[in-house]
């Protein structure tokens, strides 16, 4: 998994282009979600195939999707039988997702959020899990899910366990520092999304902006890099080509371990 990935929300009929802008940037992880509320998927699809016949191989991207169920879709575009079984409604979204982005293996599937019924729960895993067994997807995940204890009772009674964990990273779960510990025990890749929306105090304080002079960088390059050595994966949607630029560059500088300590306590 590439250290920043592009996120593809709220961007509906621009999608496509700004995949295939993000793609020819540099971007080499693209995260969607089979969710047309939110999420123009078949617009990924198209952009990914437009960088592929410029050149780009499968291979070289890291490409996840999301199984949203049926509270967080929009009635009027749910893209699986609402009336089917979970399982099946579990299995109809992943083959949506695999033909509106134009490849049989995807390498994450996560599930956009835990389902308040245990036994629910426990059944729309089980079928992640089946597109697992299938070889139809490498790695399988959740998001939106900020109680440690839920994510721990997944770990322990799943069969798959997650390998992705991806959350709004924000003030109000205490930027998931419980969960993000948990995560790094285990193994578990933790992304973050809301990275600079939600997090403008921090951007704006003083030990960033210090940062900033002293490593000639952007507030966005210095949390984002700050979060990198943390072991958290950030997600940008940015629309900018030279933003793109920029957020790819956090690799090419280093934070000290004294500098990610001050910043660390921004986030206390």
């Amino acid at each position: 998994m590439p250290p920043i990935l592009y996120g593809t929300a709220w961007k509906k009929e621009r999608t496509a282009g700004l995949v295939e802008l993000a793609l020819a940037q540099g971007f080499r992880g693209i995260d969607t979600a089979c969710q047309p509320k939110h999420y123009h998927e078949p617009g990924v699809g198209e952009g990914l195939a437009a960088a592929l016949a410029k050149g780009l191989r499968r291979d070289e991207i890291y490409l996840q999707t999301k199984f949203t169920p049926l509270a967080g879709q929009d009635p009027q575009r749910v893209p699986y039988d609402p009336s089917a079984s979970l399982a099946r409604q579990v299995a109809q979204s992943f083959e949506r997702s695999r033909a509106n982005l134009g490849t049989d293996i995807l390498d994450g599937l996560v599930l956009h959020s835990p389902l308040a019924d245990p036994a629910d729960f426990r059944e729309v895993w089980t079928a992640m899990e089946a597109m697992f067994d299938a070889g139809g997807v490498r790695q399988l995940g959740i998001s939106n899910c900020y109680d440690p204890e839920v994510l721990r009772h997944l770990c322990d009674s799943a069969r798959i366990k997650p390998a992705i964990v991806q959350n709004r990273f924000y003030a109000a779960t205490g930027h998931d520092r419980i969960l993000r510990e948990y995560c790094r025990r285990e193994g578990i890749l933790y992304q973050s999304f809301w990275t600079l929306t939600a997090n403008p105090d921090i951007l704006a304080h003083d030990t960033v902006k210090a940062l900033m002079s002293k490593h000639h960088r952007t507030a966005a390059q210095v949390f984002f890099r700050y979060l990198s050595q943390m072991g958290i994966i950030p997600l940008t949607g940015t629309s900018s080509a030279e933003h793109m630029r920029e957020d790819l560059q956090i690799t090419d500088f280093a934070l000290a371990d004294e500098e990610c300590g001050a910043l660390e306590t921004l986030l206390r």
